[in-house]
């Protein structure tokens, strides 16, 4: 059969991050694929005797990795292929660059999260028309500084009074967002999932299918001019019944 085309990669979820089978697991597919490529590959031992050729060749250990390039990142592929996590519905992330006039008396800007967050931290601030990064301080700010409460109120000097600042900071939500808290898990528990790769060409159809495959690699590049590809690698190896998959074509 000729390839053409990356066809379509559609994962599984079997095992989360602690490694407890997943009962319900909802299907992933890898979207806006670009790339896939399946390496099989294995040791070969080599039997000598006096002559310079080998008298016997036998294979040792194999290896079965599957690289692709995806362009539609998914919460799904982050969580339940290379976390192995279930999503908090919640939002952790940044405002930046937002701007405001300095008032007068009491010279303070309030920062207003969205979706009815939290200030979390400052992020700093800068002149808009200068691009002069301000100082922050604890109380007290001159001309140039700026003061930050807890609850996201930013104070400034009265000389400053009527500039234009540059602001950003991070706020949290309780709602409204896909968030997953990267903690530091024991070594050796692994998501786990089992993955299928069909493609189609000139009325023939190739299927690849892996009972079980673990992520090692994502990739999330962010380029300045053109759209970021992600790369996703994993590594297949067999389930309980000792059994690595199939290959079909028809």
């Amino acid at each position: 059969m000729i390839f053409f085309g990356t066809g379509h990669l559609i994962a599984v979820p079997t095992n989360d991050a602690t490694g407890a089978a997943i009962a319900n697991p909802t299907p992933v597919r890898l979207g806006g694929m670009q790339d896939i490529s399946v390496d099989l590959g294995v040791d070969l031992k080599t039997l000598y005797g006096s002559g310079k050729y080998p008298i016997a060749v036998g294979q040792g250990k194999a290896k079965t990795d599957i690289k692709a390039k995806y362009a539609d990142v998914s919460a799904a592929v982050l969580g339940s292929l290379f976390f192995g996590k279930t999503a908090a519905n919640a939002i952790k992330g940044a405002v930046t660059d937002t701007t405001g006039t300095i008032p007068a008396t009491p010279f303070q800007i309030t920062a207003a999260p969205p979706s009815s967050g939290t200030f979390v931290q400052d992020l700093g601030v800068r002149d808009a028309t200068t691009g002069t990064v301000y100082t922050r301080v604890a109380s007290g700010p001159t001309t140039g500084q700026y003061a930050v409460s807890a609850g996201g109120v930013y104070t400034f000097a009265s000389a400053d009074t009527g500039k234009s600042v540059i602001y950003s900071f991070e706020y949290s939500a309780a709602t409204g967002g896909q968030l997953f808290n990267l903690t530091n898990d024991l070594m050796g528990y692994t998501p786990s999932f089992s993955m299928i790769l069909q493609q189609k060409y000139d009325g023939k159809t190739f299927v690849l299918k892996f009972n079980r495959a673990v992520s090692g690699k994502l990739m999330l590049p962010f380029k300045n001019d053109d759209f970021g590809i992600a790369d996703f690698e994993a590594t297949a190896f067999t389930d309980a019944a000792d059994n690595l998959g199939y290959a079909c074509l028809f």
